[in-house]
C-alpha cells in the first residue's frame, strides 16, 4: 500500500483529492492546519467524511511549522506527496500579505527541505493560472513567460515554482507544479463566486459583479481537476540525459526533474454566462450590482491543456452548467435551503 501526504487535506481540493487516493487503494495522512480563513466548520465536516476510513490519518498543524514536516517524512516516509496547503484568494492577499508569505513561500520550504532529506517518488505541487498574471495571449500555455503576477498571491505562488525548480534540479527531486484554473463544484470554498452568488440569489440579495460583468473564467470541475492530480502522480518528470531534447510544447525542465501542468476545461467562459447556469440552477434571477474591476484581478483566463491530455490522455469534460447544478444540489441540501 502507497502512502501519500495531502497538505490542506481538509480543504476544497484537498479533501476531494483525499477521497480519491483512499477509493484507489492509498494510505493517506492529511495535514491540514484548520485556519478561519473562512468557516472551519466546513473543514471539519469534510475531514469528518475522510476520517471514517481506517486508511486515513488527520495531523491538525501549519505546514510552516519548524520541522513538523522533517519529522512527518521522517517517520512516515510518504511515497507520494501532493502539497495543496496555502493560504488562498487574490484580494485578501492585500488585507494580510504575511500569511500568504508563511504559508506559501515558508510553508513550501519547509515541505521541499523534508523532501529532500527524505525524497519521495513524485511531489506534486499547486500553483495556480494567476501566475500567467499580465499576460494576455491565450489560451495560457506553460512555456509562456510568467514574470508579471498581478497580485501578492499570485507572485507566491510564482516564487514557489521557482524554488521548487531549483530543488529538483540540485537534489533530483522528481517535481509537478500544477496550474488551477478557478475550481468550481460541491464543498467549495465561500469566499468563491460561486458560492457567494449561489447564497446570495437564494437568499434575494445582490451579487457584486466586478468589471461590469466583462470577465472570462476557466471554470474547472473540482472532480475533473482531481482526476488530472491522480493521473499525474503516475506520471513524474524525468530528468534529461544531456544529449536530449525538451519535446516542443513541453514545459519539462532541461536541467531538472521538473514540470508545470495547466489543469482548466480548456474554455473561457464569460461572467454573465456563468450567472445564468446558476440562475438556471436555483430558478431564480440575480440581481446584479455592476462594479469595477478589483485591484489584482485581471479580465481572463483560459488554460491550453494539451500537455495535459498528452501526459495523461485526459481532457476535463464537465460542462459548466452540470458543474453548477451539483453545487447548487449540495448547497440546497448541506444548508437546509
Amino acid at each position: 500500500m502507497r502512502t501519500a501526504l495531502v497538505t490542506g487535506s481538509a480543504g476544497f481540493i484537498g479533501s476531494f483529492v483525499c477521497e480519491r487516493l483512499l477509493r484507489d487503494g492509498f494510505r493517506v495522512i492529511g495535514l491540514d492546519a484548520m485556519t478561519d480563513y473562512y468557516e472551519v466548520s466546513l473543514k471539519q465536516r469534510r475531514q469528518s467524511r475522510l476520517l471514517q476510513s481506517e486508511h486515513f490519518q488527520a495531523i491538525e498543524d501549519y505546514v510552516e511549522t519548524p520541522g513538523l514536516l522533517m519529522d512527518l517524512f521522517a517517520r512516515e516516509t510518504p511515497d507520494v506527496v501532493v502539497h495543496l496547503a496555502a493560504q488562498a484568494g487574490v484580494r485578501y492577499s492585500i488585507e494580510n500579505p504575511r500569511s500568504y508569505l508563511e504559508s506559501n513561500i515558508i510553508g513550501t520550504f519547509e515541505l521541499l527541505e523534508a523532501g529532500r532529506a527524505y525524497p519521495p517518488q513524485h511531489m506534486l505541487l499547486a500553483s495556480t493560472s494567476s501566475a500567467f498574471g499580465a499576460n494576455t495571449q491565450m489560451p495560457y500555455q506553460e512555456t509562456d513567460k510568467a514574470d508579471h503576477q498581478m497580485s501578492f498571491y499570485a507572485a507566491t505562488k510564482k516564487a514557489t515554482e521557482n524554488i521548487a525548480h531549483s530543488y529538483a534540479h540540485l537534489f533530483d527531486l522528481p517535481i509537478t507544479m500544477f496550474r488551477f484554473f478557478t475550481v468550481y463544484g460541491p464543498w467549495g470554498r465561500p469566499d468563491m463566486a460561486l458560492f457567494k452568488f449561489t447564497k446570495a440569489i437564494l437568499e434575494n440579495k445582490p451579487i457584486d459583479v466586478y468589471n461590469y460583468g466583462d470577465m472570462k473564467r476557466d471554470f474547472t470541475y473540482v472532480e475533473d481537476l482531481v482526476e488530472a492530480i491522480r493521473l499525474l502522480i503516475d506520471t513524474p518528470p524525468l530528468r534529461l540525459a544531456p544529449e536530449e531534447a525538451v519535446a516542443p510544447g513541453d514545459s519539462l525542465s532541461p536541467v531538472a526533474p521538473w514540470r508545470v501542468v495547466n489543469i482548466g476545461n480548456s474554455d473561457s467562459v464569460q461572467l454573465t454566462d456563468f450567472i445564468e447556469a446558476i440562475e438556471k440552477a436555483t430558478g431564480r434571477t440575480a440581481k446584479r450590482n455592476l462594479m469595477p474591476m478589483q485591484p489584482g484581478d485581471v479580465p481572463a483566463t483560459w488554460a491550453d491543456a494539451q500537455l495535459l491530455r498528452s501526459l495523461t490522455g485526459y481532457a476535463p469534460q464537465t460542462s459548466v452548467q452540470e458543474g453548477v447544478d451539483k453545487f447548487v444540489t449540495w448547497f440546497r441540501e448541506y444548508y437546509e435551503v
